[in-house]
């Protein structure tokens, strides 16, 4: 896994960092069980504060994405089919959606552009599950 933390980005730190273990997860390059570094290591090797990375794996675990075990660290969680995560997850994508949807349609955007740039955020990103990345 290769963290990249842009500095000059507005996107918080902690932000940055969740958003690419998240992407790390999705193309399948962490896997449940897999461990992630430590965050003094994580810190350390990627110039930031460990609060910081704290930070980011504790949005990660109250996510569903990790697991965090105290001195064992932190490990990539299984997806869960649990009712109630999985409600709450729904929920979280659903608010995510309608943020964009808003924004776009708040810029003048029209709905068959917003539908034509899911179906091709879909495709990337479902295509690099069967190794057809365009």
């Amino acid at each position: 896994m290769f963290i990249e933390i842009d500095q000059a980005d507005s996107t918080p730190l902690y932000l940055q960092l969740r958003n690419q273990i998240v992407a790390a997860i999705a193309a399948g390059e962490l896997e449940p069980g897999d461990s992630l570094p430590s965050v003094r290591s994580l810190g350390r090797d990627l110039g930031i504060n460990l609060h910081t990375v704290n930070k980011a794996y504790a949005v990660l675990r109250d996510e569903g994405y990790l697991l965090i075990r105290g001195r064992a660290g932190a490990q990539v969680a299984a997806p869960s089919r649990a009712g109630g995560e999985r409600g709450a997850a729904g929920k979280r994508l659903e608010d995510g959606l309608l943020l964009l949807v808003q924004a776009h349609k708040a810029a003048g955007g029209e709905r068959s552009d917003f539908e034509g740039a899911v179906r091709g955020v879909l495709d990337d990103v479902y295509q690099a599950d069967r190794g057809d990345i365009r």
